[in-house]
């Protein structure tokens, strides 16, 4: 095979893995395509350039998401000018594929921010009542070691905030793909930038509709944590607390149907009510999702229980015969199996904010 073929299979395979989130760092992808295409050793000069598998990458994206990017692209601008504006006084700059449009499946908005204090930074997140977690991660390089602060807003589109001394926000950081100065922009560029790409559109009436909106998601994880403190009776529930059973049913559904956001929902969230009032747990789960939820998976949920009904043949033939002439009577007693299946001590589950997480790029994927 000569080494312009073999490069390109190199080229192929890493960008492969790097779209399908199997890797995310160049380096280890080049190295196992080229492990995995060579069946061995590769010279060096052989392996490609983060560059090329970047450009793959991309061609991975408009072959698979194809318009949706579009509409998506815009969605994380106004998310990312919503932060900019909401960290104006840390002198935010965008960075990364938000702004270049390079977006793809999984895309995060990549912020700098300049600030002594992280406490600064995460008070402002706090008093907007934002969800985000603080990472300080270790990075050796030419053999200098160095922590880098990173914070992590869970919203429609991930934020990742990376903390720097303020002296720092003048400085020209080099993009480890090209060797060159990262592109990069502060508020008024970013602003400009969008006004010039939109300029049908009112931002200021857009930013506002965006802070308006809720995140699904965070009702989802809002009912969901306090089942952990929920005790269930060890005759029907073996396994534990409501919120380690919701995450066994939830991994089991994804098993039987891993591209149905509504079943998967469904089997997540069907005991929410549990947490607010155990005694008529459906009703007040449904109650509490109203607004967030699909009608076919409210349907799946108001009906779960009557499906265990159905299974141990102690519910009517009148009320049967209703449930079997809904179009997702199969799919109600595929959850019941679930539900049934999902009571087992000892077994790994997901954490929760992988499931949701997981739900949530599910969701930008099918659309």
């Amino acid at each position: 095979m000569n080494n312009s073929k073999l490069r390109r299979q190199i080229v192929f395979e890493a960008a492969r893995m790097m779209y399908s989130r199997q890797e995310t760092e160049y380096y280890r992808a080049k190295m196992k395509a080229a492990r995995k295409v060579c069946q061995g050793w590769v010279k060096p000069s052989h392996l490609p350039s983060n560059r090329e598998i970047r450009d793959e990458i991309q061609r991975f994206a408009c072959t698979f998401e194809g318009d949706s990017r579009t509409g998506s692209l815009l969605s994380m601008r106004l998310q990312a000018l919503r932060y900019m504006r909401l960290l104006k006084s840390f002198r935010p700059k965008l960075i990364g594929s938000t702004l270049t449009g390079h977006i793809r499946q999984g895309s995060d908005i990549d912020l700098h921010v300049f600030s002594h204090s992280c406490e600064a930074v995460t008070a402002q997140l706090d008093e907007e009542g934002t969800d985000y977690r603080v990472e300080h991660k270790t990075v050796k390089k030419h053999g200098e070691q160095r922590v880098f602060t990173h914070i992590h807003i869970q919203d429609e589109y991930v934020v990742e905030l990376t903390l720097y001394p303020t002296e720092r926000s003048s400085y020209g950081f080099k993009c480890s793909i090209t060797g060159k100065r990262i592109e990069r922009a502060s508020l008024p560029e970013f602003e400009q930038l969008l006004m010039k790409e939109y300029p049908a559109i009112d931002l200021d009436q857009q930013v506002a509709e965006v802070e308006q909106s809720v995140d699904r998601f965070l009702i989802y994880r809002m009912l969901l944590l306090p089942l952990s403190g929920v005790k269930q009776s060890k005759k029907n529930h073996p396994e534990g607390d409501a919120l380690y059973h919701s995450l066994q049913v939830y991994d089991r559904a994804c098993d039987e149907l891993p591209y149905d956001e509504e079943f998967q929902l469904a089997a997540l969230l069907h005991d929410v009510g549990k947490a607010i009032d155990s005694q008529d747990h459906v009703e007040t789960g449904l109650h509490a999702l109203d607004g967030f939820v699909t009608e076919r998976t409210v349907w799946l949920i108001q009906h779960h229980m009557e499906a265990h009904a159905v299974k141990a043949g102690t519910i009517g033939a009148r009320a049967r015969r209703r449930l079997m002439a809904n179009e997702n009577y199969e799919d109600l007693m595929l959850l019941e199996e679930c539900d049934q299946a999902g009571r087992e001590p000892g077994v790994d589950v997901p954490d929760l904010d992988d499931a949701l997480d997981a739900i949530r790029e599910l969701s930008r994927l099918c659309g």
